[in-house]
């Protein structure tokens, strides 16, 4: 399937906001991308536009297509619940953004590569799905023979991540999904009642 390979700082500044994870070039220049710079007076943008933009950065914090993205909310849509709180917990239950929360890449691009080339255990049985979703009590592990890779290593000894419905054992390279999180314990600045508006007209 196909992924948004550009360059990521030109989307972070697209959204005045650190996308992937700290920049450099993003601090250079924190406004969107234009010839005009950030003097130019901006429209001020309609309740429509503001509504895709929270889609969109959605879609690109996760890492999914549009096509993904729409089942994934109909699937929070038919759950009991707060449908954006949903949203995001289907979103975070992935199996490539478990992978990265738990400290074993570095970003979400690299689990979904770890995921797809059978680096990952779930449950004892291998999965090379990156939308897999997790259900509570999953226990997530890097294969035996795959835990002498730098990427992982390396990602692990210099992770301080700590997530409240993670566990992690990083000198057995183990974790489990404990449950889904609550809406305040996701670190992401995403309005999700933006998105449900948006699909609901």
């Amino acid at each position: 399937m196909a992924r948004y390979i550009g360059p990521k700082t030109k989307i972070s500044r697209k959204f005045s906001e650190e996308i992937y994870g700290y920049d450099k070039y993003f601090q250079k220049r924190k406004y969107a991308p234009g010839q005009h710079g950030p003097s130019k007076r901006r429209k001020q943008p309609s309740d429509y536009a503001v509504q895709l933009m929270e889609k969109q950065k959605a879609k690109y914090i996760y890492g999914l297509l549009e096509r993904q993205f729409e089942k994934t909310f109909k699937k929070a849509l038919s759950k009991q619940g707060v449908t954006g709180e949903v949203l995001l917990q289907l979103l975070e239950a992935r199996l490539d953004n478990t992978v990265y929360r738990m400290g074993f890449c570095k970003t979400r691009a690299q689990a979904r590569q770890v995921v797809l080339h059978k680096h990952v255990l779930v449950n004892g049985k291998i999965v090379n799905i990156p939308s897999y979703s997790l259900k509570p009590n999953d226990v997530i592990e890097i294969r035996e023979q795959s835990k002498s890779l730098e990427l992982i290593s390396t990602s692990l000894a210099n992770t301080e991540r700590k997530f409240t419905w993670l566990q992690v054992d990083p000198q057995r390279f183990t974790g489990a999904f404990l449950n889904y999180p609550n809406r305040e314990d996701i670190p992401e600045k995403i309005n999700e009642q933006y998105i449900v508006e948006l699909y609901s007209k």
